[in-house]
């Protein structure tokens, strides 16, 4: 089985996943943005990596809350 490796270079922006346009968003308020774009992910360090993916976890709960409360009013 052969591993596949993430890109080590600079970010395209174009191509983004939803998961990683997310993860490039939370990395731009940190600003750390144009680090990432320039040098990829991984010239991050580990605290600036866990502050992202800490960040997209409380990112994701919000938007399931939200969601659920939005089915809620609409089903009363």
């Amino acid at each position: 089985m052969s591993k596949s490796k993430k890109p080590t270079g600079p970010l395209d922006v174009q191509k983004l996943t939803s998961e990683e346009r997310l993860k490039f968003e939370i990395a731009q308020e940190l600003g750390l943005g144009d680090r990432v774009l320039e040098q990829g992910w991984r010239c991050l360090t580990a605290k600036e990596s866990g502050r992202i993916g800490g960040l997209i976890t409380k990112r994701k709960r919000e938007i399931k809350r939200e969601a659920l409360q939005a089915e809620t009013c609409q089903n009363p």
